[in-house]
């Protein structure tokens, strides 16, 4: 009896462990998260061995990792850059390793200690809400889950008090075996006893960067990145950084890594200017040829491109990625600009026989200007010309009709046809107008007329437009 008594303290004791160091929301099972204001030093260790610190935790987008690296010794209000690397450079076993330690450590002096003395102050109400089970068989379904909690805890909580744990359990094994006897089980159930493996956090952490470290740090970085723009922002941080830290670097080592930052940015600066002229004369190139139709032209510079970047080292392949891309816009539109200019070719015998018919009428449609624009203008219009415009009208209407116009100068017949039949109407009105003596009824016609010189003059310029071979929109 003293020892069933003894595991439903123990049990109840476990059971606050197992629910008070829980935050609110928790998840059970979920490793706890450090929380506090500032922010851990992780590591990004490379395959070389060297290694980068990181201000919090790094990003990884696909073939790329993301993270903040402190340019500077302070590890107070450190100052940051971005930086971007290939994610194949990184040692991920290590860096894992290195940030799960890191991890543990923050948590272990930040809130450890607090979920601990939680635990100890839900301890003696625990011990009343266990001794309510109403008999041995529910006591022990207690003290089980309590143990299953406590045995979880070390893995969520980074291996804090896991000696103490350990004790606890070995103490709830007793315990249990006790429960069962009382409640008449003979077989011990072995998924109570092994406590769940822990993860080790051994990987030693790394002192914060010397001033001069990180400098080297920065300098590492801007060898690695592939991002120009990067690589000459972080050599100028260093440049900032030798002589807001001088008083702490060794004035020789200083000097010579000024020097040495310095003709660097030079040569950056340098190669820029060289990718920046290689784009735009190849851009240039691929436009002029493109405009002509010149798919062959277009496709040996993209060719040559390949062959300028190796002579200028490679060393811009975010350039020549972007230069890739226009020209092969340029591709795109000669390919179309040949397509267009074929398919002009092949329909071109059809447009001239469509343009002969057509323009005989549009040239009378043309000739009715004059006396359309006294419509527009309510200037006066004879009888005569009244008559003329509706004469004419008809008789372009009648050839205008039996004319069968190509497919592409469907939309530009139509036009014509609307414009004869405007310039009629324009007449038609006008003479109403002008025996009503109705002001409203002559800006009616007015409309008309003005309808009728838009349409002639806009099909007039789409169908000279197929008369020619394509040319690109500028």
């Amino acid at each position: 009896m003293r020892s069933v008594r003894l595991a439903a303290l123990v049990a109840a004791g476990c059971l606050v462990w197992g629910t008070a160091s829980m935050t609110a929301g928790q998840v059970p099972g979920e490793r706890v998260a450090p929380q506090g204001d500032e922010s851990p030093f992780f590591r990004v260790f490379l395959k070389d061995g060297s290694s980068l610190v990181s201000y919090g935790e790094l990003a990884r987008l696909s073939d790329r990792i993301v993270f903040s690296m402190p340019t500077t010794s302070s590890p107070v209000e450190p100052q940051l850059h971005l930086v971007t690397l290939s994610s194949d450079r990184v040692d991920w076993e290590r860096t894992n390793r290195y940030a799960d330690a890191a991890r543990a450590t923050r948590y272990i002096a930040i809130r450890a200690e607090q979920d601990y003395a939680l635990l100890t102050d839900e301890v003696a109400q625990a011990l009343n809400d266990v001794s309510q089970a109403p008999n041995a068989a529910g006591r022990l379904a207690v003290v089980e889950r309590a143990r299953k909690t406590l045995a979880e805890w070390p893995a969520r909580h980074y291996n804090y008090k896991q000696n103490e744990v350990r004790q606890m359990l070995g103490t709830l094994d007793e315990a249990i075996a006790d429960l069962r006897a009382a409640a008449g089980l003979s077989r011990f159930d072995l998924n109570f006893v092994a406590a769940t493996e822990a993860p080790d956090y051994r990987e030693p952490l790394m002192p914060h960067p010397s001033p001069r470290e990180a400098i080297e740090q920065t300098l590492l970085a801007a060898r690695l990145t592939e991002s120009s723009v990067e690589r000459v922002s972080l050599l100028t941080t260093v440049l900032g950084s030798l002589d807001r830290e001088a008083a702490a670097l060794e004035s020789k080592w200083a000097a010579a890594t000024k020097v040495a930052t310095q003709s660097a940015i030079a040569s950056e600066m340098t190669v820029d200017r060289l990718y920046q002229t290689l784009t735009q004369r190849y851009v240039a190139y691929a436009e002029t040829r493109a405009k002509r139709g010149d798919v062959r032209g277009v496709q040996n510079i993209l060719a040559q491109i390949p062959i300028e970047d190796r002579t200028l080292g490679g060393r811009r392949p975010e350039a020549v990625a972007s230069l890739v891309a226009a020209v092969q816009d340029q591709l795109d539109a000669a390919q179309r600009m040949r397509l267009a200019r074929d398919r002009w070719l092949l329909k071109s015998e059809e447009y001239k026989k469509y343009g002969a018919a057509v323009t005989p009428q549009l040239q009378k449609l043309q000739g009715l200007k004059p006396a359309l624009e006294d419509i527009k203008a309510l200037s006066g219009s004879t009888p005569l010309a009244l008559s003329q415009i509706q004469s004419s009208s008809d008789q372009i209407l009648r050839a205008v009709t039996a004319i069968i116009a190509p497919e592409d100068l469907r939309a530009a017949h139509a036009l014509v046809i609307s414009a004869a039949q405007l310039a009629d109407s324009a007449a038609r009105i006008r003479r109403e107008a002008a025996l009503s003596g109705s002001i409203d009824r002559a800006w009616d016609a007015s409309s008309a007329a003005a309808g009728a010189l838009m349409l002639v003059t806009r099909a007039a310029a789409e169908i000279d437009a197929m008369m020619k071979p394509p040319v690109p929109i500028r």
